[in-house]
């Protein structure tokens, strides 16, 4: 072992570039990094006839370490925000607010770097959408964080449902809400870029009645 790192080229340098010492097409170009020099003479392009011994046995592309950038994000799915608490009970015809609260795991931005020797790549995230599925058949879709109730507020000027049936009958006479999150993540890094979309959901459950009128004559 030479406490050295190997990486192949991609692409590899045009075959009239002077690194290849005239051995093109012969072999292959290669970023090294080695942890036993002199600093500043620990790395940089080098030729090799074959693959260095060990070399193949594990290999990890950008596009895998993006993977790993995300899973070091926690992302999640929405901390649900809504007028209805699960230990208060709501009103068919009023607008149900939703919302989540900001943050870098419920909504973003947030970045993560992952690495192996020789190889680094970044990450970022952003939420650019919101799933309601408010457990009555219908599904609200929000490309906001929504907005937090206010005293006074009917209406949400982001994001809201209304129930036109009340919850009994339904599983513990509630219906349940779920928010699904869509991150879109994109990447770079090996000299190589990207994107990918992940979704995370949270739940909870909302009680709904009717307003019951007395009607004396």
């Amino acid at each position: 072992m030479d406490d050295c790192y190997y990486m192949l080229l991609t692409p590899q340098p045009p075959g009239d570039d002077p690194l290849w010492g005239g051995n093109y097409p012969n072999g292959a170009m290669y970023q090294v990094s080695c942890y036993d020099r002199v600093p500043g003479t620990n790395g940089g392009w080098t030729w090799l006839p074959a693959a260095p011994p060990g070399y193949g046995g594990v290999t990890v592309t950008p596009a895998e370490l993006a993977t790993r950038a995300v899973d070091q994000m926690q992302l999640a799915g929405p901390a649900i925000g809504i007028t209805v608490p699960p230990d208060r009970a709501g009103l068919v015809g009023v607008p149900v607010w939703l919302w989540t609260a900001v943050s870098p795991t419920t909504w973003g931005p947030n970045s993560a770097t992952a690495s192996v020797p020789g190889l680094s790549v970044t990450a970022t995230a952003q939420v650019t959408k919101i799933e309601w599925d408010m457990g009555d058949g219908n599904t609200v879709v929000c490309p906001n964080a929504g907005t937090p109730w206010f005293e006074g507020g009917i209406e949400s000027p982001t994001c809201d449902h209304v129930y036109e049936r009340p919850s009994a009958g339904q599983p513990n006479d509630a219906y349940t809400v779920t928010g699904t999150a869509t991150w879109d993540v994109t990447w770079a890094g090996g000299g190589a870029s990207g994107s990918l979309t992940v979704t995370r959901s949270s739940s909870t459950t909302v009680r709904i009645g009717e307003l019951q009128v007395l009607v004396t004559s």
